[in-house]
């Protein structure tokens, strides 16, 4: 892992400034995260790492905890793990790290994405990708580890053997296995419920995304259309991201970058829809915002703007 950054004044001024803002919001108690939040509460609004993949993830926590969030979502980062905080790549050793620096913020783990395994090796490779993965997530004591799925057909079957035998492995640890819509060959709902079915384990479930299925339907299929599809396969939570589409000179133009609230994704039909299939409790884990340039003050903001979004929504959930 890399050192610990040196704080400088820049750095340490930066911080007092972001902190000063996230506390100028007021908390709420409908089912928020802010500092103090009761762990039992029925959603967890959190924020992915992702946003903040120019950084190192220690910049990621300082901004995701200065924003009000307690809840973190592992994902993307500067790092020598294939860009990812967390991977196959990544020694038990960097993981206990890890796990120290989401301490250290008085944050907790919803979700953790460790990218791919390595099933084109062999099934056992796969296993063994799963089994590390699943430690990792372990160590640093997430709920749920999500995958994003295969979309080469020949590996399709090895894949999804691959997570099934490790699902057993997974709920020793106390560790949720989850897919999200992720285009190629678990692009929709449908799709999604044929990949878990495959598997046909209860510790395999399904981790929605509004955003995905616009995205990977070219706006052609909405998500309040595709959540009837996926009843009862939705129990630990879902990436909230939005989605925007535009044509020019012919050419079309899509984007997930889009702070939620601000796209074409109708949230409350979506989650009213989940919740009608059973998804009644768990996380919902921001995974896109507006980003600009990807400074960190447009970053803190666009943040604080997004938690309070999804606030706002489990009040009517």
């Amino acid at each position: 892992m890399h050192d610990r950054p040196m704080i400088t004044r820049r750095n340490f001024l930066h911080r007092s400034a972001l902190v000063a803002g996230a506390l100028s919001i007021p908390c709420t108690r409908a089912q928020t995260v802010c500092a103090g939040a009761d762990a039992t509460e029925k959603w967890r609004v959190g924020i992915y790492t992702r946003p903040w993949d120019q950084y190192d993830f220690r910049v990621a926590l300082d901004d995701i905890a200065a924003a009000g969030f307690r809840y973190v979502g592992l994902m993307s980062a500067k790092s020598e793990q294939g860009g990812l905080v967390i991977s196959t790549k990544t020694t038990s050793e960097q993981a206990a790290q890890v796990a120290q620096e989401v301490r250290d913020r008085r944050l907790e783990v919803t979700s953790v994405y460790g990218g791919n395994i390595p099933v084109a090796e062999s099934l056992a490779a796969g296993i063994a990708g799963m089994k590390l993965l699943i430690d990792h997530c372990a160590t640093v004591k997430a709920r749920s580890l999500l995958m994003g799925g295969i979309n080469n057909e020949r590996l399709f079957d090895v894949y999804y053997r691959a997570v099934a035998e490790t699902c057993d492995y997974a709920a020793e640890r106390h560790v949720a296995i989850t897919v999200k819509p992720h285009g190629g060959l678990n692009a929709t709902g449908a799709q999604c419920r044929n990949c878990i079915e495959r598997v046909h384990h209860e510790n395999f479930s399904l981790w929605y995304d509004p955003g995905n299925i616009f995205f990977y339907s070219d706006g052609a299929i909405d998500p309040v259309d595709d959540a009837a599809t996926v009843d009862g396969l939705v129990r630990h939570g879902l990436c909230v991201k939005d989605f925007t589409m535009s044509q020019v000179d012919g050419k079309l133009t899509k984007d997930v970058w889009v702070t939620p609230g601000e796209g074409k994704v109708d949230f409350p039909r979506v989650l009213a829809r989940l919740k009608q299939g059973g998804f009644t409790t768990g996380d919902l884990v921001i995974e896109c915002i507006r980003r600009g340039d990807g400074d960190r003050t447009t970053l803190a903001a666009e943040a604080r703007k997004a938690r309070l979004f999804v606030e706002q929504l489990v009040k009517n959930l």
